[in-house]
């Protein structure tokens, strides 16, 4: 029986919340996997009340699911897997460290959201590199430490970026830094001796933060990270094209990448892009959606302080030529859908509603990595799937995010359905199923998985699983970190 009393005396009694309807709220999410109650949640509001939490939690082998982010949740990594479990809800930690514009690096806690990050960087003329519309509730933090993918690719020089360094306090107990931010001395130290926080490689020969991204909190839980950011632009010039032929955009996004030309770029299919710009439902959605044509790519052209206009003039000049040579319109509006519209939405968390939960109420995504010569027959499989399963492949939303200077291929389904439809549930359900298998028999890597999809992508690699089984046992021998996750 798990001591309310010890709680209170580590977080403080004001931090500690057993309210029945409050602990539903944490007992299911989006995804498909059983709901499970927790016992207690807490909100500690420093390090040190999380390594006394962690060590507690080790002395009486009590499970802890940390969570960063507020509701809704989609992926089922924040729900208990066990009996007994205890929330660790990071949304208190709200403090932003440092901006740091010389360096291009800001630092703050797991509680710090993209809509309260966003405008304090701006003061310093900074932007994040940040995922497509997140909700306006996600974490920051937890959006690095998930891998999410960024819509600036020309500026993601590793499958990690943006992130820098993270202190974690391991399923052990122990404080542990990453990369700079590992020392010698303290941060503050550092600091003072002209130190940033800015390189992520490290301690040592190992990439520590490696093993930490898309643990889903099975190794620790992470108090704070530095990230890199980029300079906000004096002059931006953003653009649309519009083309049935997927493999034109993929040609034209292949050269605007590899020559540098583009900031923000990625291509949505005429239901993505519906559901973000439609205000009215369904109407507006409907009216938007047909006039748009299947794929639509934003890219956007910028200068900074340094000769902006000029850098402009010379940069469009070689992305026309670009487009005429793969036979390809970029235009600045299409129909009633402006490229400027797109450009202010995406430096901004989505309004309310979340737009993947505004055409029907609930949204299950399927997502992984690839290169762009694999895309075709991978969505091939994705149609094929749903029409066997009676899905209208024109109501399925697709995001393609190239990512690591365009190398790769972020590919994202969106299947939207009634929550409250127990047919439509269980429609999906055996699509994801299905869809994911063949997926992965035909090379689409899942570097993220979750939920119940998680077990069926590990079991294809035994190697990895063993090595990562061996690290969980180094630094959470007790198996108290968010278990039944990621196989665990």
């Amino acid at each position: 029986m798990i001591s309310k009393k010890d709680l209170e005396e580590i977080v403080g009694s004001e931090n500690v919340c057993d309210d029945p309807q409050t602990l539903k709220a944490y007992a299911y999410d989006q995804s498909f996997i059983p709901q499970r109650t927790p016992e207690y949640i807490v909100k500690p509001n420093n390090g040190s009340k999380i390594q006394g939490l962690v060590k507690w939690a080790n002395e009486t082998l009590t499970p802890l699911v940390p969570v960063s982010s507020g509701p809704p949740h989609f992926r089922g990594d924040t729900v208990p897997s066990t009996g007994g479990a205890i929330i660790v809800d990071l949304s208190n930690m709200k403090k932003i460290i440092r901006i740091d514009r010389q360096n291009r690096v800001v630092m703050c806690e797991p509680g710090v959201t993209f809509d309260e990050l966003i405008p304090e960087i701006a003061k310093d003329g900074l932007r994040l590199n940040m995922p497509l519309l997140p909700r306006k509730s996600k974490s920051v933090v937890g959006s690095l430490l998930e891998r999410e993918p960024v819509i600036m690719p020309s500026y993601q020089w590793d499958i990690a970026d943006p992130l820098d360094c993270v202190e974690i306090i391991f399923g052990t107990g122990d404080l542990f830094r990453t990369g700079g931010a590992a020392g010698p001395g303290t941060i503050e130290e550092q600091l003072a001796a002209g130190g940033a926080q800015d390189e992520p490689l490290g301690p040592g020969q190992a990439d520590w933060y490696r093993a930490i991204q898309g643990a889903q909190g099975t190794l620790g839980i992470v108090t704070w990270a530095s990230m890199r950011c980029e300079l906000l632009p004096k002059v931006e010039e953003p653009f649309m094209v519009g083309s049935t032929q997927l493999d034109r955009i993929l040609e034209m996004v292949h050269w605007l990448i590899r020559l540098r030309l583009v900031n923000e770029c990625f291509v949505l299919n005429n239901s993505n892009l519906s559901a973000i710009l439609a205000k009215k439902w369904p109407d507006d959605y409907l009216d938007i959606k047909n006039t748009l044509p299947t794929w639509i790519l934003f890219f956007n052209i910028v200068g900074y302080e340094y000769l902006p206009e000029e850098r402009i003039k010379y940069q469009v000049t070689d992305m026309l030529s670009i487009a005429q040579r793969v036979g390809l319109d970029p235009e600045k509006r299409i129909d009633g859908v402006s490229a400027n519209e797109i450009l202010q939405m995406v430096h901004h968390p989505s309004e309310e509603p979340y737009w993947k939960l505004r055409f029907k109420g609930a949204c299950h995504e399927i997502f992984f990595l690839t290169i762009y010569d694999k895309l075709p027959e991978l969505i091939g499989i994705i149609y094929d799937e749903s029409t066997k399963a009676a899905y209208p492949t024109t109501d399925i939303g697709m995001y393609l995010q190239p990512i690591v200077q365009g190398t790769s291929c972020h590919c994202e389904f969106n299947f939207f359905y009634d929550p409250k439809n127990l047919r439509e549930i269980e429609q999906i359900k055996n699509l994801s199923m299905s869809a994911t298998q063949k997926l992965i028999a035909k090379g689409a890597f899942f570097s993220r998985p979750y939920g119940g999809d998680a077990g069926r992508i590990m079991n294809g690699d035994a190697a990895t699983l063993m090595a990562l089984r061996k690290i969980k046992n180094i630094f959470d021998p007790n198996h108290i970190m968010n278990p039944g996750k990621l196989y665990f």
